[in-house]
């Protein structure tokens, strides 16, 4: 151990165990009970244990999250029960409830509008832009050619290399440019196989600059900072839209008529154009819904959710994702939004509950696979954006968060059950529990009293 009592010189290199006991007893004041409860959260089949343990690095235990189902999805005419990991409360239950409210008024309709993933090679050069213009074709047939032996699978799935473009960055950065490569991987996320072309990319850049007679001695030197993909993909973009007529969308809490609530909805919407405060809270509810199926099919979120708030802003202001408008007496919600999935490849086949969340969707391509998730972030969306125009968003929530609360108090299966009664009609507070359960105890106390 290096000096400090709280820093390690070989931690991976320990056992689990091991690194679990450290840890323990460094950081905890109860170690014995604290490596009891993380490795109460092992998996019980050893090999599943070892299979979670691969997918990252210095594992102790495991991180339980909710695993639930919102049923009742219509999109395109197939209806689904789509699995989501999110522990927030009320988001399943808010997607579930705008799924239902659709299913009777036509579902929901999506559209795939690009599949293109990209990728980058950066690099600084300091000749003359003009020269390697004018032997750009000549550089792709190149890297296209040593890139062969990567993509010769790929292109078999119908997929590959689609287009490679030279971008000269020079008036913002001297000498700097980049290659910049558009894919498509079919069912696979794509990421291992396009930065392995990219690497590639790298090495017959160098090659090609250095071997080629057009430049000059002092033009042969390239220096290529990173070779990487984007995650923002904005031609791998699904729309998914839901419409009715005005009158057919019902009577709101509140005492809302179907017109009244269409005409408050839009203006909701249209405030999370104008306002980026607004804008980012709105888009944040789309991606409740978003990334709880992306997680529950073992795609990568942080990609996801990247994307979609660079999209958000793709006119130099962040706005929402979500569109509405009312036009001849019909109302329509809708939005475009990039979504980069697999279906094949990575966790999405070695995660146990990933491979039954795929299962369960009736085992969809990736281009399914964005429909759906698409949809359940225009549901998710609809949920809060209604609740918000009518009831308000905390009646709702607070009635799901009741049963936390209740497990922070350690509440009794009699006491949760009085307080689900007696909050049904009231406002749900964190003190308000509190209160009643201090209530129901001290009677219950007296009752026992001689």
């Amino acid at each position: 151990m290096s000096s400090g009592k709280k820093t390690i010189s070989g931690f991976s290199k320990l056992s689990k165990r091991g690194k679990i006991k450290w840890i323990a007893e460094h950081f905890f004041k109860e170690p014995e009970h604290v490596v009891r409860e993380l490795m109460s959260y092992w998996h019980g089949d050893e090999e599943q244990q070892k299979v979670l343990d691969g997918f990252s690095e210095n594992t102790i235990s495991n991180f339980p999250m909710p695993y639930g189902v919102a049923p009742n999805f219509l999109i395109n005419g197939k209806a689904y029960a789509v699995p989501m990991v999110i522990e927030e409360s009320s988001v399943v239950a808010a997607a579930s409830s705008a799924a239902k409210y659709w299913l009777t008024r036509g579902g929901f309709k999506t559209e795939i509008l690009g599949t293109k993933k990209v990728g980058q090679v950066h690099f600084f050069w300091n000749g003359r832009a003009q020269k390697l213009e004018s032997v750009f074709d000549d550089l792709k047939i190149q890297l296209r050619k040593d890139a062969a032996d990567i993509t010769r699978n790929m292109d078999k799935r119908g997929g590959g290399i689609l287009d490679i473009e030279l971008i000269d960055f020079t008036e913002k950065e001297k000498g700097y440019y980049q290659l910049r490569a558009t894919f498509e991987t079919c069912d696979s996320m794509g990421a291992n196989f396009i930065n392995s072309v990219l690497e590639q990319f790298a090495n017959t850049l160098d090659r090609f600059m250095a071997d080629h007679p057009i430049f000059d001695e002092d033009e042969r030197d390239v220096e290529v900072i990173m070779s990487i993909l984007s995650n923002y993909t904005p031609e791998c973009l699904v729309r998914t839209w839901v419409e009715c007529r005005v009158e057919e969308l019902g009577h709101f809490p509140g005492g809302y008529t179907s017109a009244a609530m269409a005409k408050k909805f839009c203006k909701a919407v249209r405030i999370a154009h104008l306002d980026p405060h607004r804008a980012t809270t709105h888009n944040k509810g789309i991606f409740n819904g978003i990334d709880a199926v992306v997680l529950a099919t073992a795609n990568d979120f942080r990609a996801v959710e990247a994307c979609g708030h660079t999209y958000a802003a793709r006119d130099g202001q962040y706005r929402s994702l979500s569109h509405c408008r009312v036009e001849n007496g019909v109302f329509r919600f809708w939005m475009d939004i990039p979504l980069a999935l697999g279906t094949v490849g990575g966790l999405t086949k070695l995660h146990p509950i990933a491979k039954r969340s795929l299962e369960l969707l009736g085992h969809p391509s990736a281009e399914e696979l964005m429909q759906i998730i698409a949809a359940v972030g225009l549901a998710q969306n609809f949920a809060a954006v209604r609740s918000l125009v009518t009831t308000g968003i905390q009646q709702g929530h607070m009635k799901m968060h009741l049963q936390n609360i209740l497990n922070h108090f350690k509440a009794s299966e009699i006491e949760a059950e009085k307080a689900q009664a007696f909050f049904a009609d009231r406002l749900v507070s964190f003190t308000g529990v509190r209160e009643f359960l201090e209530g129901v105890r001290e009677g219950a106390s007296l009752s026992v009293k001689p």
